[in-house]
This record gives structure tokens, C-alpha cells and sequence, in this order.
């Protein structure tokens, strides 16, 4: 057991897998989970996903040694600045959240300091979102980054690492603006061509008279898929990453019409080096178990659904 009491503050994919990796191993003694919506604590009570569910934030910190911010990003300024009076002396806060400086910035001037912050990020998921879409195996082989901050007290970090270790993930640190500029490349800008192509598909699908849906081939179905993640999320990443994010979609544009030319002026030997090249990086993310050959990659494993 690394905690004695761990405190969920949201209670969506990410809480409901951590809660529920937590209790597979034996890490805590204790989870207690919350969440705005009154439905949300509801469905969480039924179906049991934590060992205790409570009504307010107030009383989910109550006596936590490790207390986890698993809502939105541009929520987590007015969680913490709820919490901080009560945090328990030498409890460590932490989040979840794809965008690090940011959650540095709003939640680091409202915590108290004899309390620790180690702000983290699991980069695992699924499009699901909620209270039943959590399931134990998510963090299984996949990487959480931690991005302590200067001064911080190592023995607070060690901790969540053994957490996060304890829970499947291959655990590194970095520094917060390297971690923003990394996840620039990996997720938030993939997502937000994700959108933008499946908005396009919606335009043209009034023409088409809804041949693009029932025509979908892979490539199509997996930007849905991204697509289909949760839009308060999303909207908060890009507010808060959105100098990392315009960097990576200024390179993407230059690719792109590095692309239209060659297809314009009939260059295939520019498109075949560069496919071959980019297929190379799908190769490498299998290599490093990231991913699988599957047909259905990324999703829950069957053994969960």
C-alpha cells in the first residue's frame, strides 16, 4: 500500500481506470471519488467505483494523502482553489491533464506549502468518456509523464511514481514546457485534424446524401474515433497549449502543401519517400509495445468489454 487515502476530484475515464487499477493492486487504503454532476456521483455509487463517493470536493480532500485532479484543464484553477484550505499537511495534489504548464500555473499559487504538487500525465485513453468507462487494464504499458517542479520535495515524487508504476505505466519526468511542445506533436495537434477532417466529411455528406457514413473505410472510421472524444477536453487543450499547438499545425500546413504540389505536378517519387518514411514511425510505435498490428487498436480490451 503507497497511500492511505487517495481523492478523485472528477470522475470520468481516467479517475474511474485509476480508481479501479488502484484497487487490483492493492495501492491504497482507501479511494473516495467526486464529481460535479450529481448523475456522475450517482452512476459512480451504483456501480461502485470507488470505495467511497462523496458530494463535495471538501469532503473528497478530507484526510487524503494524494489527492488527483482528473477534471478538465479550465476547471482546475477553481477546484484548487477550493481545496486548498483543506488539504491535509504533507498530502501531495496532482493531475492528469495533457497540457503541464498551464495546470502548473492555475493550480500551483492555491495550494498551501506544506503540500506538495506533482503535476502528471497519463498518456493513455480511449474516446469513451464517463463514469462506466473506466476499466483497470487503461494504463497497462503505457506511459505517465511527471513534471515535477523545482524544489519539489523527491520523496512526494517517488511516491506517485510507485503509484503510477503500481498501476502498469512506465513512468519519466520531464520539464513541463518540453512535455507541452511533445504532446503538441503526439496528440493535441492529430486531434484537432481529426475534428477538422471529420467536420468536413459532415459538409459533404449533406451532398452526398450520407455516402460518406455508410462508405467509411478505416482511415475515415479512426478520425471518427478521435473525433469522438470529449469537446470540453479538447476545448480546454487547445486554449491552454495553444502556442505549442499553432507550431506543430504550422509545420503540418508546410507538409501539406509540400504534398498538394507533388500531387499536383505528378511527383511520385517525392509521395513514395514520404509515405515510406512516415510508415517507419507506425512501425517504431509498435516496436516500443505502444501499440499492436490490430485492427482495433487503441480500443478496450476485449477481455474488459
Amino acid at each position: 500500500m503507497i497511500y492511505q487515502r487517495v481523492a478523485l476530484i472528477g470522475l470520468g475515464l481516467i479517475a474511474g481506470s485509476m480508481s479501479l487499477a488502484i484497487r487490483r493492486g492493492g495501492l491504497a487504503g482507501e479511494t473516495v471519488g467526486t464529481a460535479r454532476s450529481a448523475q456522475t456521483r450517482e452512476i459512480a455509487r451504483e456501480i461502485g467505483l470507488c470505495d467511497r463517493i462523496v458530494d463535495t470536493v471538501v469532503e473528497a480532500v478530507a484526510g487524503a494523502d494524494l489527492v488527483v485532479l482528473c477534471v478538465p484543464v479550465g476547471a482546475m484553477a477553481a477546484v484548487a482553489a477550493e481545496i486548498g484550505p483543506h488539504l491535509a499537511p504533507g498530502a501531495t495534489v496532482t493531475d492528469v491533464g495533457s497540457v503541464k504548464q498551464a495546470v502548473i500555473d492555475a493550480v500551483g499559487p492555491h495550494l498551501p506549502e506544506d503540500v506538495h504538487f506533482v503535476p502528471g500525465h497519463p498518456i493513455a485513453g480511449t474516446e469513451h468518456s464517463g463514469p462506466r468507462a473506466g476499466f483497470p487494464e487503461l494504463f497497462d504499458s503505457r506511459w505517465t509523464l511527471l513534471t515535477p517542479l523545482e524544489g519539489g520535495d523527491p520523496e512526494a515524487e517517488a511516491k506517485l511514481r510507485a503509484l503510477w508504476e503500481g498501476m502498469g505505466s512506465f513512468v519519466e519526468s520531464m520539464d513541463a514546457n518540453h512535455h507541452d511542445l511533445v504532446l503538441a506533436v503526439t496528440s493535441h495537434a492529430p486531434h484537432l485534424i481529426a475534428y477538422t477532417m471529420v467536420g468536413v466529411a459532415d459538409d459533404l455528406r449533406r451532398v452526398t446524401d450520407s455516402e460518406v457514413i455508410k462508405y467509411s473505410a478505416a482511415g475515415f472510421r479512426d478520425f471518427t474515433r478521435i473525433a469522438a472524444s470529449d469537446p470540453t477536453m479538447w476545448r480546454d487543450v487547445f486554449l491552454s497549449n495553444k502556442d505549442a499547438t499553432l507550431e506543430i499545425l504550422g509545420r503540418f500546413t508546410e507538409e501539406l502543401f509540400a504534398l498538394q504540389r507533388a500531387i499536383r505536378t505528378g511527383d511520385g517519387e517525392h509521395l513514395h519517400s514520404f509515405f515510406t518514411r512516415t510508415r517507419e514511425i507506425r512501425r517504431g510505435i509498435i516496436e516500443a509495445g505502444q501499440d499492436t498490428d490490430a485492427p482495433d487498436f487503441g480500443r478496450r480490451p476485449k477481455s474488459s468489454s
